[in-house]
């Protein structure tokens, strides 16, 4: 079985004094376990020390975001070229970016064109707001997120990616409601449906998808039980550690006891 991912997005929070503190004590809390993924993305500025200070044994270093060139006259902007060395992931189309940064199709993609180059893994992120999904176009807009953002890269590339549905409509930020387990379920098998149109069902297996919309301790089970979801990307309940280290221990349940279904 592939490892469970769990990641958690820290936005734009947490000086560099408070996110050492929380990962104290996520270290504190979180036991090792082979059969899990724990990334953590805190803001840009705090990348680099909380590189030096994780327990590599647990935790591995996702950035928020990156700028598509790799070097250039880009006052205030970092490159995937000068995070090569700090973050083994990178956060790309997340909602908030789509919506308050207007990052289009094209934007995305080369972003993710351009963390591929520099060998850091994009987790995508794709879904649809509550206007399209009343519209029915959720197909639609997965299709048009999915294809484009993985246009330039080859089977073996999008093998090694991460996707998370992300659907806006589920996103308390923006007033979300509770997504119901059968209807992530649905369209987690559609984006696996569309990676083996384009790339064959090895590639669709091998990349791993994963739920996020305001997951919580209480919710977090619900999602990770579903087939094909590979993990959660864990916003607001990730700076807490106690919902944190819930989300892990959920985890660490449901893939064991799968493991043992599935002999």
């Amino acid at each position: 079985m592939k490892r469970t991912m769990i990641v958690g997005n820290w936005k734009m929070h947490l000086n560099t004094h408070e996110a050492s503190l929380l990962v104290h004590r996520l270290d504190q809390h979180i036991k090792t376990h082979r059969d899990l993924e724990i990334v953590l993305a805190p803001s840009l500025l705090t990348l680099q020390p909380l590189s030096r200070e994780i327990d590599r044994r647990k935790f591995r270093l996702a950035a928020q975001n990156a700028y598509q060139k790799d070097v250039g006259p880009y006052t205030g902007e970092v490159s995937f070229t000068m995070l090569r060395d700090l973050a083994h992931y990178v956060i790309i189309g997340h909602s908030e970016r789509r919506m308050y940064f207007n990052e289009g199709l094209e934007t995305v993609r080369d972003k993710v064109q351009a963390a591929v180059r520099n060998g850091i893994v994009p987790i995508l992120c794709i879904g649809e707001t509550k206007h399209e999904r009343a519209g029915g176009e959720t197909r639609r807009v997965i299709h048009d997120q999915l294809v484009t953002a993985v246009s330039n890269l080859t089977p073996d590339e999008v093998e090694q990616m991460v996707i998370a549905y992300e659907p806006v409509w589920a996103i308390s930020t923006f007033d979300g409601e509770i997504a119901k387990p059968d209807d992530i379920a649905k369209v987690l098998e559609l984006i696996r449906h569309e990676i083996t149109e384009l790339y064959g069902a090895t590639a669709a297996q091998a990349a791993r998808v994963l739920y996020g919309g305001s997951v919580t301790a209480d919710t977090a089970g619900s999602y990770l039980a579903l087939p094909g979801c590979d993990g959660v990307l864990v916003g607001g309940a990730s700076l807490n550690y106690r919902q944190f280290t819930a989300i892990v221990d959920a985890a660490y349940q449901i893939h064991h006891s799968q493991a043992d279904t599935n002999g």
